[in-house]
């Protein structure tokens, strides 16, 4: 996702006053003025997800109630996923895609109860302009309801459970990408079991003026500490989850990003959503390059926009999201290599300044995820 210039006028979201009380470095990211870490720092926030449980502010991405006859096949004329055969309360992983293919964003799809049929989206916030732009031209006949004055939370983490039963009693009830109805404090909240950090936790659509309240009422709890997008990121990483801006984007397409497993049977033989004659083609003959994890000896890091290349020196892609990793205690990245280098255990090494970090393609996740799947 891309940062916002530091020149243009930042937008808030319902927890900044929190944030600021709390201690938090803020930097523009993605048009907001958003927490990077807490006074504990980004090794404590993470390590603290994985061990206990951690709340994220992600208020700054797109909320929206798509609504309408056939809400569901209409939706998959725009994405590869599978819509129309989602149950009611479940929610997919999806990409809207270009005509050619490439992914304009990736985003969560939830089938909420009524007639006529009703999406819950949630989408990246640098991006979220552009696909309600595009749900609105493409899909006129439908209802497009964008929630300006909700906020949403991100609780995640082992002791994730425990934190949001206390305030929301039921969501315990709820597995890995399924999603209801709530209420806190006589206001509706709208509960999935979902995250990005390869941990338990659920994501949590409130109103705007309830987010404070709730938010320190989680924060309350011994085992939950307010988390900046520095862990966030890290914990995506050892997770082994795509950033929109950086491991995927308009040039790639959803089989190179290694996200082929988004896409059902019916859909790879029926096609129908943009691009499918390439991904088809892709999915037959395999894709020239792919996404893939990478390991390094020692502890120096290889980030963005670092190119990897084989033992005698030749080029062969470039790292699209790299950092230490403080679960695996080691450096990890993901990038894309041509194909017939994608294999793990592959050695390769990694161009950092000058110096060839030794490094092997691996299988992600770098750290095992833990997602409650009942």
């Amino acid at each position: 996702m891309a940062e916002a210039s530091s020149t243009e006028t930042l937008a808030f979201t319902p927890l900044h006053a929190l944030h600021l009380r709390l201690g938090a470095r803020m930097a523009p990211f993605a048009g907001y003025d958003m927490p990077i870490q807490y006074p504990t720092g980004v090794m404590t926030e993470h390590l603290h997800t994985r061990e206990k449980c951690g709340l994220f502010d992600v208020s700054h991405m797109g909320q929206a109630i798509l609504e309408g006859p056939n809400a569901a096949a209409r939706l998959e004329t725009l994405v590869p996923g599978d819509i129309v055969s989602l149950a009611v309360g479940r929610t997919r992983y999806t990409q809207f895609l270009t005509p050619d293919g490439g992914i304009i964003d990736d985003l969560m799809v939830t089938r909420l109860p009524g007639d006529p049929e009703r999406l819950f989206i949630v989408c990246n916030a640098a991006r979220k302009d552009v696909d309600f732009a595009l749900l609105r031209e493409k899909l006129p006949d439908l209802t497009l309801d964008v929630f300006e004055d909700r906020a949403l939370i991100a609780v995640q983490g082992p002791k994730a459970v425990d934190v949001v039963e206390g305030l929301i009693p039921g969501v315990q009830s709820l597995v890995f990408m399924q999603g209801g109805d709530f209420e806190w404090r006589d206001s509706p909240v709208f509960v999935t079991r979902s995250g990005y950090t390869g941990e338990d936790g659920y994501e949590i659509s409130l109103p705007a003026s309830q987010a404070e309240p709730f938010a320190e009422r989680l924060l309350s709890h011994p085992d939950c500490l307010p988390i900046g997008l520095g862990a966030r990121d890290s914990l995506r990483l050892e997770a082994g989850l795509c950033l929109y801006g950086h491991d995927i984007d308009e040039t790639t397409d959803p089989i190179e990003a290694a996200l082929n497993w988004s896409i059902s049977k019916r859909r790879r033989a029926e096609g129908g959503f943009p691009g499918a004659a390439r991904i088809q083609k892709a999915l037959a003959e395999g894709p020239a390059r792919l996404r893939v994890g990478l390991t390094f000896e020692g502890r120096q890091p290889a980030r963005e926009g670092v190119e990897i290349a084989t033992l005698d020196g030749r080029v062969i892609g470039k790292i699209t999201s790299g950092g230490f990793g403080p679960s695996l205690g080691a450096p990890c990245a993901m990038g894309y290599v041509a194909r017939e280098f994608s294999a793990a255990g592959t050695e390769v090494v990694a161009l950092v300044r000058g110096k060839a970090l030794p490094a092997r393609v691996a299988k992600t996740p770098f750290v095992p995820n833990r997602y409650f799947k009942g």
